[in-house]
């Protein structure tokens, strides 16, 4: 329907007038802004040792320690990437958990190695972790990355190709490692999982970052290579608490290490040639520690030489490695076990040529073994103090109590944290 025009004057003498109709406006509907439940982060930097914090490369990490807890915090032994990694999100120790080192044999698999590529549920099978748990009691999770997270957990792989699986639970978000996938992607994918719609938004996820550990083994821990590398992932960890403050989303962040880095060079070398006759043992895992069998029938030979004291390196029968390691038992671990002194690395030979870099493996108990730990977000108590020397283990507990899920029984101890969480 058209409406008469009229003329120009006329509209002027009736605006004077005051008898124009008021001009209705359209309705404008306004999306209520979303209030976001807070989501739990856990975020590794591998080889991240608690002192690099104080080489004022650190603002977003510092800031955040400084506006939250932190600690340093004591590894499991021994201090390797996998045996940790899985540690700190099964709350079992690799005794326990059966991930026992980054290379190991399984007798009930004769010919198999398991490396840290390996991703057969057969491994790993032991220990539940903790996004398993979570996703059965109906928390979505998330992980970009974590050792283990690509593993169809508890499920059955064929022996023969194409090796199809059978049943298994992963996080119900995940991607398979690939170390070029750079830091800055790795943030914005957690960004975008976050951006995602609340029915299909994690509220558990896992962040991995390797370079420093990288650099730690290349260069050493007090290389400036290494400062470098501990800075970039700085500026990462602020991208990612920049990009959840644009998202409105609260999260509790829990970053942490695997283990420290200690600096090694071949002027501290143990060569296992020198020590024993090779004839007499096979050579299982070599570098900090060195873990060995017998060959059949030189059991005694290579017991008499090993079990005596030894300059830079002890070594123990299986079952006589100290009960302070909490390591031992495990089938997967071989029958002799030598640990270097801190610094020095045991080999099958004397190094054909020079070398400096940096190293871990060592005690769990060595200064430069301890691990990160800064635990910031509103789900905590920043007035809370962390024991001396607690365990990576106590971590298990602590993400279950924030996911609201019953954590299985296991190593970790729920008491040593308990006090972090706001009652």
């Amino acid at each position: 329907m058209a409406f008469p025009r009229l003329p120009l004057a006329c509209l002027f003498l009736l605006a004077a007038l005051g008898a124009c109709a008021p001009v209705e406006r359209p309705s404008v509907s306004v999306a209520p802004v979303e209030r976001r439940q807070a989501v739990t982060i856990l975020v590794s930097i591998d080889g991240f040792r608690p002192d690099y914090l104080k080489r004022g490369v650190t603002p977003h990490l510092s800031a955040l320690a400084a506006g939250g807890v932190e600690a340093a915090m004591r590894p499991s032994f021994p201090t390797k990437t996998f045996p940790n990694h899985w540690a700190i999100v099964t709350g079992e120790r690799p005794d326990h958990s059966g991930i026992v080192a980054n290379k190991m044999e399984d007798a009930s698999r004769p010919g198999e190695i398991f490396t840290m590529a390996s991703d057969d549920p057969y491994w790993w099978k032991e220990a539940e972790p903790i996004w398993v748990t979570a996703e059965k009691a109906g928390v979505r999770t998330a992980t970009l990355f974590w050792p283990g997270s690509n593993v169809a957990w508890g499920a059955s792989k064929a022996s023969t190709w194409p090796y199809a699986l059978t049943g298994g639970t992963r996080p119900s978000d995940w991607a398979q490692f690939n170390q070029e996938i750079s830091g800055v992607q790795r943030v914005n994918g957690v960004l975008d999982l976050l951006r995602r719609p609340a029915g299909i938004r994690p509220r558990f996820l896992t962040l991995y970052f390797d370079a420093v550990d990288t650099a730690g083994h290349i260069h050493g821990p007090d290389a400036t290579e290494t400062a470098s590398a501990v800075q970039e992932v700085d500026g990462q960890i602020g991208m990612l608490v920049d990009g959840l403050r644009a998202l409105g989303q609260p999260a509790n962040l829990i970053i942490l290490s695997d283990h420290g880095m200690v600096r090694k060079s071949s002027e501290q070398v143990v060569a296992m040639d020198k020590v024993a006759n090779p004839a007499d043992y096979r050579i299982v895992e070599s570098g900090p520690y060195a873990s060995m069998e017998a060959r059949p029938g030189h059991e005694a030979a290579l017991e008499a030489a090993l079990l005596k004291p030894q300059a830079h390196m002890q070594c123990w029968r299986k079952g006589d490695i100290p009960a302070r390691f909490h390591y031992g038992t495990h089938r997967r671990i071989p029958p002799y076990f030598c640990l270097g002194e801190t610094g020095w690395t045991i080999q099958p030979t004397a190094p054909a040529r020079p070398f400096v870099g940096g190293d871990h493996g060592w005690d769990d108990q060595a200064p430069e073994m301890q691990a990160l730990f800064i635990a910031n977000g509103p789900a905590f108590d920043i007035r809370f103090r962390p024991p001396a020397d607690f365990a990576n283990v106590d971590v298990y507990p602590l993400l279950a109590r924030l996911l609201g899920i019953a954590a299985l029984p296991g190593d970790g101890d729920p008491a040593v944290l308990a006090g972090l969480v706001k009652h």
